[in-house]
């Protein structure tokens, strides 16, 4: 396994935001995080990136435990993620914002550059190099936040609501980018909402509510699941979903 998330508990004080979850994310899989706002899936994605520790529970990484290890360690180590909310850095232009990223390998400016304009046009942002960051759209942001956190040269890839915010058409747009990041030997662990980009792209999907994780399996077998319907649709939601299905048949 790339990733071996066993048994996390995430307190603040009183609150227990996370409680016993686990998941495995199989080298060169793309799995899928999903669950109602205020889940605590970014929480997790936090501690495996190193910015918080857990109150209990393990991370191992491609073996390793990496439990202890800080944010900048398991980034050397080829971890990378990306935030929910997009913030390039204003002043820069594109290729200096993905080089940012690529530093982390390449400490020469002229080999950071060149693979950052390698990126570029891996995610589709050749054409803006030279532009300011601070005038790209919403899905122009949104691939040079991937753009950035890929020029690190990651093994795992935490993609967190990559697609938020985009239109129909930008996300059928970016999906293949995904999906080439894949085809390239990157694992992904995605947090997603736009379950359209779940069902084709990931293979298994985790689902978290209220802290603890209720399912897992496969796309399809899991959004029929009445756990999962309950919690992101409300109590009672499963059965009347199922009674419909019952009434139409």
């Amino acid at each position: 396994m790339m990733l071996e998330v066993s048994d996390i508990t995430m307190r603040f004080g009183g609150l227990v935001a996370i409680s016993d979850a686990s998941l495995s994310v199989p080298k060169g899989g793309l799995v899928g995080l999903i669950g109602p706002n205020g889940a605590g899936k970014t929480t997790l994605f936090t501690i495996i990136a190193g910015f918080q520790m857990p109150t209990a529970g393990r991370v191992r990484f491609d073996g390793a435990d990496i439990t202890s290890q800080p944010a900048h360690v398991r980034a050397q180590h080829g971890i990378a993620r990306t935030f929910q909310i997009v913030q390039p850095f204003a002043g820069l232009n594109v290729r200096e914002n993905i080089a940012v990223g690529s530093y982390l390998r390449h400490p020469r400016r002229a080999d950071a550059h060149a693979k950052a304009e390698a990126v570029a046009a891996q995610v589709g942002l050749a054409a803006e190099l030279d532009k300011p960051a601070a005038s790209l759209t919403v899905a122009g942001r949104k691939r040079l936040e991937l753009a950035r956190a890929l020029a690190t040269e990651p093994k795992l890839l935490l993609l967190d609501e990559v697609l938020a915010g985009l239109n129909p058409s930008e996300i059928r747009d970016i999906i293949p980018v995904i999906e080439g990041i894949r085809a390239s030997g990157v694992t992904i662990l995605m947090i997603e909402h736009v379950m359209q980009a779940v069902m084709s792209l990931c293979e298994q999907v985790y689902v978290l509510a209220q802290g603890r994780m209720i399912a897992h399996g496969p796309p399809r077998e899991v959004c029929a699941d009445a756990q999962v319907i309950e919690a992101y649709l409300g109590k009672g939601a499963a059965g009347r979903i199922n009674g419909g299905e019952a009434a139409h048949a």
